[in-house]
């Protein structure tokens, strides 16, 4: 029992995790990140299973943890602020072709990102970018003038 619990904690702890490091320009995780979210899953893991690793221990855990995964996709999908507060709100980069800069500064957001993201969209020119918006996913949407 005391090992569901463990999981709960570890499950939730994760998700902060994934919640800060998550946004970056491009929607990419980087290497460092990933090694850094496994490395605290091992040591939640090794927490969460105690002496106990028996196949029934490990089932508990396991299912509490998809129980936990679905729940959770499921208050997102019922409440846009639960949604808001796992995945975070889209947020503003460039407005009416102007940078803002606190919001870029905040995200660590940089010209050269706006930039390969116009890129992809087929803009050539920031100049000819009205709005850009960092989205909860971590990417970057151009809409151009």
């Amino acid at each position: 029992m005391v090992s569901v619990l463990y999981a709960v904690v570890g499950y939730f702890f994760l998700l902060l995790t994934l919640r800060v490091l998550k946004r970056r320009a491009g929607s990419g995780i980087s290497m460092l990140d990933f090694v850094l979210i496994f490395l605290v899953g091992g040591v939640i893991i090794l927490g969460t299973m105690a002496q106990d690793r028996s196949m029934t221990n490990a089932t508990c855990v396991v299912i509490t943890v998809g129980f936990l995964h679905r729940s959770v996709a499921w208050a997102k999908s019922k409440s846009p602020r639960i949604g808001a507060l796992v995945d975070g709100v889209p947020l503003v980069l460039l407005d009416k072709g102007k940078a803002r800069r606190e919001v870029m500064d905040h995200m660590r957001i940089t010209d050269l990102d706006i930039e390969i993201a116009a890129r992809a969209a087929q803009v050539t020119n920031t100049a000819q970018v009205e709005y850009a918006v960092l989205e909860r996913n971590g990417s970057i949407s151009i809409l151009p003038k």
